[in-house]
């Protein structure tokens, strides 16, 4: 069997219904309740007052997207601004150490499987991002001493805090924890409703879930929202301070894969700055073997590009559909466009040592890593995502994508 293969490891999302809390049925089935959080938006039960300031959320359109589902090292993912300050991650942690605020600060670290005591040490290894895409995450409002989780579609413009493998950890203007979206991404309803009107360039396209990387990042690279030429690296744990900026328009030959595994493919072409994704309802085995890639090999492609593989032999349950043929960076049919890409590429092709931190734990226990200076790491398999993916029918209003 051979299947076409589109390059981030996604599987395709379409959002066209919005729903209540409840959720809603598609072709009869229960859809999972999604409510949707406009940048700029205060929470009804935030954990931190976001009248203090604790985060600055941007004006960011929606990025194009292969499909829905993304690791954390995806390129493209995520942004960055000059602005240092888009997330006071010390004032949260004065905050969260408050004797007076203890209530709060157990519910906070019980949602990310924490002690109470080990916040300081947790939020230092967190990182401040800019949302890229809509993305869809488990929120958590504080009510009643509890932290009450509910799923939530993000807009792109919100500042989060991420963890070294590049999974949403916390929403910056009001503290409330996150986790990953653990819902069935083939069926969602949102609800748009308390002031999160839909955002112009809402659609399907630009829908994310995040799942982490394979391995632990020493540093994320981030495009510049307002410079989308200029990428930024930047260590775990540190605000913006430390970046090192590059050019993302620069250009580098796509790796002869051929004869390679899956897996072996995506290290090179993560490793490259190349976006690596699918067109079916799940990746390919790890050891499926590639045949062919389009773009070939040696075409110059920019920082985020995608490649589109076949594979042979391939046992995941992905589809069979072809996707268009090399597309500009983070989704967009034709030549590149100024969205830019995230990961600059190493400056060998040799894949870059892995970090020194333990294994990471699973996402109810955060990770813990050290900031580093070294170059952006590959990864070591992909991940596995939902089923296919389908159209959600509308229930208070509707989104046509």
């Amino acid at each position: 069997m051979v299947r076409r293969i589109a390059v981030p490891l996604v599987c395709v999302l379409v959002v066209s219904g919005l729903g209540g809390c409840g959720g809603g049925a598609v072709g009869g089935v229960h859809a999972f309740a999604v409510q949707a959080v406009a940048a700029g938006v205060p929470s009804l039960a935030p954990f931190f007052d976001e009248k203090e300031g604790l985060g600055q959320d941007a004006t960011v359109r929606s990025m194009p997207v292969r499909g829905s589902l993304q690791q954390g090292d995806t390129p493209g993912l995520y942004g960055g601004t000059k602005k240092p300050t888009v997330c006071d991650v010390a004032r949260l942690k004065r905050f969260l150490t408050d004797p007076a605020n203890r209530r709060k600060a157990v519910a906070w670290s019980g949602v990310l499987g924490l002690r109470a005591d080990q916040i300081p040490g947790y939020l230092d290894r967190l990182t401040p991002v800019l949302l890229r895409h809509d993305t869809l995450v488990q929120n958590h409002d504080y009510r009643k001493g509890k932290a009450t989780p509910y799923n939530s579609l993000l807009q792109s413009g919100i500042a989060i805090l991420v963890d070294a493998r590049g999974e949403p950890a916390a929403k910056c203007s009001c503290g409330n924890p996150l986790r990953p979206f653990s819902g069935d991404a083939n069926r969602i309803s949102v609800t748009f409703a308390d002031g999160n009107k839909k955002w112009n360039g809402y659609a399907a396209s630009s829908v994310v879930a995040v799942r982490p990387a394979p391995r632990k990042m020493e540093r994320l690279v981030l495009v510049d929202v307002g410079d989308p030429d200029r990428g930024m690296r930047r260590p775990v744990g540190t605000t913006g301070r430390s970046d090192a900026t590059f050019d993302t328009r620069t250009r580098h030959p796509v790796p002869d894969l051929a004869g390679s595994t899956f897996g072996e493919a995506r290290r090179h072409l993560v490793s490259g700055g190349l976006a690596v994704g699918y067109a079916g309802s799940a990746p390919p085995s790890d050891d499926a073997r590639v045949i062919a890639s389009d773009p070939p090999a040696g075409t110059p492609l920019r920082f985020g590009e995608y490649v589109t593989v076949s594979v042979a032999g391939a046992t995941s349950g992905g589809g069979t559909s072809t996707p268009p043929g090399p597309t500009g960076p983070t989704g967009s049919t034709g030549p590149p466009t100024p969205s830019g890409p995230t990961l600059e590429p190493p400056p060998s092709t040799a894949p870059p040592p892995s970090t020194s931190a333990p294994s990471p734990p699973t996402s109810s226990s955060p990770p813990a890593s050290s900031p580093a200076s070294g170059p952006p790491p590959t990864t070591t398999a992909p991940v596995t995502s939902s089923a296919p993916l389908t159209t959600t029918p509308a229930t208070p209003a509707t989104t046509e994508t």
